[in-house]
């Protein structure tokens, strides 16, 4: 098959259960705001900031490495069963950790009335952790129907569950002090049901994947495992400082707000706004989805190069629409019975989209020490960026509140791609067109400026205004691009 026509194909496959998944579970949002105060919301916010951050410890950059070396050997099944005899052991060790200390580690994070909670995450962690390698697995196998499956049961069980126990229990509850409903059901858990809701969903996932994990003789290599983790070493550093750039705010912002500026009240209206950019985070993330694999397998094409820069600057276009879409509709959302608590959070919108497509950007510059093996500079440019990031935060969020911490990310993703780009180009050089991408961002921001100016219109003419805009952003791009665009999946047809 074309290699653009297999990686757009398994981009919207993946985009299925990610960028439709993801929408549907991003609805759980604005149910959380309806329901919750921004305090309570910032508990979410809080709790599952630690989750993205302990889950690359408990991860720690097999399955990276899982594709590397499964793609090379001989015996890629060695390779996974190896891979997941790991992550098994590793994950059970760490429920054993914190069953023991739950209580002490509750108390650490200023959540000692409920360490329930972190019994709770640490499970879905385990699990969680624990099917990253069987989710690779068929990856690797091209079976992005199965892998979309999966994603999305467990999406819909995850809202379900949250449907269950945040609106229907309360009303059976409330309406039949004796029933059945109440050996499920207590409203003292409050927003634990957020968590038990993601469990039970994470332990859905866990069965739908066992064939998957049973079908094969299980073997242990353990000086594959070596050379596994000596690849992959790298990869976690890289992960554990990228997880510092996105989530460290969300866990600092407790910490360095004082109490009479109501810290997580703060951390839940910036949560909102995170999430209100989620469209840009799910198309990224369908995009490294099948971006990854698209390229281990693609190293030794003659034009690859040249093919990497084509779908950079597409990727670019389409990030850049998703910004002018968001930016321009965002009002939509307070239609939505939006609490007017959260408002003031919309400000920093723009400049967590924008942040959130630098770092995609970043992603995509980065298989150049991927594809070279070369990963101990993904490391040296991830922790240069964890410590600015870490570094801005102390100083802007005493002073700014959760908006220091949106323009301490949009600073860390910036500085993070431009750097990469520079070591790409000297290392494992790429023809960018550069001038092409500027352009584009330039058209983005003139609209976005002018858009700035309809604020006082009224609602529908600001709203034919912004369509209009779009309108001026696609025209442009097709004068520019019409060539390409009308050649694009013929390229390489006779390869």
């Amino acid at each position: 098959m074309n290699p653009f026509k297999k990686l757009a194909n398994d981009t919207v496959i993946y985009g299925m259960s990610s960028i439709v998944g993801r929408f549907l579970n991003w609805w759980l949002m604005p149910l959380y705001v309806i329901l919750f105060t921004p305090d309570v919301y910032g508990i979410i916010t809080n709790l599952y900031s630690y989750i993205a951050f302990f889950m690359v410890f408990l991860t720690y950059g097999m399955e990276t490495g899982f594709f590397r070396f499964a793609s090379k050997s001989k015996e890629p099944d060695k390779v996974y069963s190896t891979s997941l005899i790991s992550l098994l052991s590793t994950s059970l060790l760490f429920v054993l950790i914190i069953l023991v200390f739950k209580e002490k580690i509750a108390g650490l994070i200023n959540y000692q009335n409920h360490p329930e909670y972190i019994l709770w995450l640490a499970i879905i962690l385990a699990i969680d952790a624990l099917t990253a390698i069987p989710f690779a697995h068929l990856r690797l196998k091209n079976r992005p129907l199965k892998f979309a499956f999966i994603k999305l049961v467990n999406i819909a069980a995850n809202i379900s569950f949250n449907l269950l126990f945040l609106l229907v229990c309360p009303k059976l509850a409330a309406n039949n002090p004796d029933s059945i409903i109440n050996l499920i059901y207590s409203p003292e858990i409050g927003v634990g049901y957020v968590f038990i809701s993601n469990l039970l969903a994470s332990l859905i996932t866990l069965l739908l994947l066992l064939p998957e994990i049973f079908k094969i003789s299980f073997s242990f290599d353990k000086k594959l495992l070596l050379r596994i983790l000596s690849y992959s070493f790298p990869i976690l550093i890289v992960g554990l400082a990228g997880i510092i750039n996105q989530h460290i705010d969300k866990i600092l912002i407790p910490f360095l707000i004082p109490e009479s500026q109501h810290p997580m009240e703060q951390l839940g209206i910036y949560g909102a706004a995170v999430k209100i950019a989620v469209l840009m985070n799910m198309f990224i993330q369908a995009f490294r989805y099948a971006f990854e694999p698209f390229f281990f397998s693609h190293t030794e094409v003659k034009d690859d190069k040249n093919m990497h820069a084509n779908i950079m600057k597409y990727f670019v276009i389409f990030g850049l629409f998703i910004f002018l879409g968001m930016i321009f509709y965002i009002d939509i959302l307070r239609l939505l019975n939006w609490n007017p608590e959260y408002y003031e959070g919309f400000s920093i919108v723009p400049v967590i989209l924008l942040a959130n497509l630098f770092f995609g950007i970043y992603f995509a510059l980065s298989m150049w020490y991927k594809l070279t093996d070369m990963t101990r500079y993904g490391a040296y440019i991830a922790v240069g960026g964890a410590v600015i990031t870490i570094t801005l935060n102390f100083i802007l969020i005493p002073v700014f509140g959760y908006k220091g911490s949106a323009f301490a990310v949009l600073v860390t993703f910036f500085g993070m791609m431009v750097v990469s780009y520079f070591f790409g180009q000297k290392y494992y050089p790429i023809p960018y067109n550069l001038k092409r991408i500027f352009t584009y961002f330039l058209i983005a921001g003139i609209l976005y400026v002018i858009s700035l100016y309809t604020s006082t219109l009224t609602p529908f003419i600001k709203y034919i205004s912004h369509t209009f805009f779009i309108f001026i952003f696609m025209i442009s791009i097709y004068l520019l691009e019409k060539r390409e665009l009308r050649g694009l999946f013929k390229f390489n047809k006779k390869r």
